[in-house]
């Protein structure tokens, strides 16, 4: 906390952002809300998602543990249980994503705001964090995120950095991209190294091409954004990883989010940091 710091408007912020957080998990699971979650529920948590068979599970653990700025862990969840109780309070993984995308031998089958029908009691969750949950941080320090101005998802983009395989998952990386300019760059560097649970620092700094990267204004997923003359891209791992991961171990099925639309927790970034 900020010396001289109100201790009742940081309470009041924490409570405006539950409230929002459990209303929006709220709308998604009556089908009212299926748009990116970045920007909401600042302060917050967001999680990438990743649903597999227990028979998987292992496996797909292992891959997480090797990969930990990729993959993140956040929870797992025992076999066919739909409730993740220490995320927050009356998450239920079956419906309360925005939106899911279902995957069937590796191929991406379809997209749907609902997974009940499709639930299975050998089914294991996998909540794995996400950039935007230091998005606020990045914004309380005065710096501009311009997904959040553009009111636009974020930018992702598949790169040639090879992931660490374990027997069955294994491919390259997705990143996220925010520009800044220089000096703001290395203001977002010293903020997000405090948040590995959030993919932490990032893994490189402009010179898309030596990552593999051919076109900014082409994401593989989200949306473009501007970047100014005097702004250099910053790039940090993202969660959408394992669904690469996921196309070339082929399981009979897999259930993730859709990239962007995150499960907003009501677990403090403050938890998660380490300082």
């Amino acid at each position: 906390m900020i010396a001289g710091q109100d201790t009742s408007i940081v309470t009041n912020h924490h409570e405006a952002a539950l409230t929002q957080a459990r209303e929006l998990r709220q709308l998604a699971r009556v089908g009212k809300f299926k748009g990116p979650t970045s920007g909401f529920a600042p302060g917050l948590a967001q999680g990438n998602v990743v649903i597999l068979p227990k028979s998987w599970a292992d496996d797909f653990l292992l891959f997480c543990q090797q990969n930990p700025i990729a993959c993140p862990l956040l929870a797992v969840s025992a076999p066919g249980k739909p409730i993740l109780d220490a995320l927050g309070e009356d998450i239920d993984i079956r419906t309360d994503v925005p939106e899911y995308r279902v995957f069937r031998h590796g191929e991406l089958s379809e997209e749907t705001s609902d997974i009940t029908d499709l639930w299975r009691t050998d089914l294991v969750t996998f909540v794995l964090g996400c950039s935007f949950s230091f998005e606020d941080s990045l914004m309380r320090a005065g710096l501009s995120l311009r997904n959040i101005d553009c009111n636009a998802n974020v930018s992702m983009y598949r790169t040639n950095i090879a992931t660490n395989p374990s027997q069955y998952f294994s491919g390259d990386m997705v990143v996220s991209m925010r520009p800044f300019k220089p000096a703001d760059a290395i203001r977002a560097v010293q903020i997000t190294t405090r948040y590995p649970k959030s993919h932490g620092a990032p893994i490189h700094l402009g010179y898309p091409e030596m990552i593999g990267i051919k076109d900014l204004s082409k994401p593989d997923f989200g949306d473009p954004v501007p970047i100014n003359d005097d702004e250099i891209p910053v790039f940090w791992a993202c969660g959408v990883t394992p669904q690469l991961a996921i196309a070339n171990a082929c399981p009979p099925i897999a259930i993730t989010h859709s990239p962007g639309k995150m499960l907003v927790t009501d677990v403090s970034n403050d938890q998660l940091s380490i300082l």
